[in-house]
């Protein structure tokens, strides 16, 4: 097979790790907006609030998963953060405003949905919770994901397992994202495989390497070279693959030793 083409593999689940962060800042943000009553909500016991603040903040942070995903193919949050952030809440509050609209009339309004004409009065609560929210999470991911070589005696990488045939017991030098693809760079070529650079993330766990952009893994020891230019910083790999790294994660990986 040659490495133009994809290898087909077996697609295994695995948790997307900024759904879960996205989940866990929504819930928490949802357990504080009931601890505090707000919105006029203090008269409330508590367990109302929070079966109802839990729900919408979940509902939120599902919808702005889908919605992350659809502007991330449009704009470089690695150049634009405040662009993504503003373009996030702008795409999620919308619908999400008429979901809130909807689940306060049937939670308080004794099972039936408010009058149509209410329905602006929740566009700027939304939108400011959203806006929190989505700077929250554009921010927590400039922390590059570092995965950690296996100890002795230690299950190598689970990624390991994912490569062709020709590729089995080659150095991974880097992973990059094409699409719904990743190009595995080795010591014996490329190859193409079905997943998603999220997902490798988890299963490359085991070998010594990390994240430099939102769309490539670098192996730590196949780093031979590192240039500067334009504010940018490039990895230059044994075999000579180039690795972009982003400003957004420049700063934590010169901390961590790599240039």
């Amino acid at each position: 097979m040659s490495a133009s083409e994809p290898t087909q593999d077996v697609v295994r689940i695995t948790i997307d790790r900024t759904l879960l962060r996205g989940v866990a800042v929504a819930l928490s943000a949802g357990a504080l907006l009931a601890f505090t009553g707000a919105f006029g909500m203090t008269e409330l016991p508590l367990v109302s609030r929070l079966a109802y603040w839990l729900p919408v903040m979940l509902i939120g942070a599902l919808w702005g998963h889908v919605c992350s995903r659809l502007i991330e193919r449009h704009i470089d949050m690695d150049q634009r953060p405040w662009l993504t952030v503003v373009a996030l809440t702008l795409l999620i509050s919308g619908p999400l405003s008429a979901a809130v609209w909807a689940i306060t009339g049937l939670s308080f309004n004794e099972g039936q949905t408010l009058f149509l004409a209410q329905l602006p009065e929740f566009f700027l609560p939304v939108l400011v919770v959203t806006g929190a929210l989505s700077a929250l999470n554009v921010f927590l991911a400039r922390t590059p994901v570092q995965t950690h070589a296996a100890p002795a005696g230690a299950k190598p990488a689970r990624f390991i397992d994912r490569l062709p045939v020709r590729l089995r017991g080659a150095a991974i030098r880097a992973v990059q994202s094409e699409d719904h693809y990743l190009r595995v760079h080795t010591d014996r070529g490329s190859d193409l495989i079905l997943l998603r650079l999220s997902d490798a993330l988890t299963e490359l766990e085991g070998l010594e390497g990390a994240q430099t952009h939102r769309s490539w893994w670098v192996a730590k020891d196949a780093v031979r070279d590192v240039s500067r230019g334009d504010g940018r910083a490039t990895l230059t790999l044994e075999g000579g693959i180039e690795a972009p790294v982003s400003r957004r994660y420049a700063r934590a990986l010169r901390d961590a030793g790599w240039y």
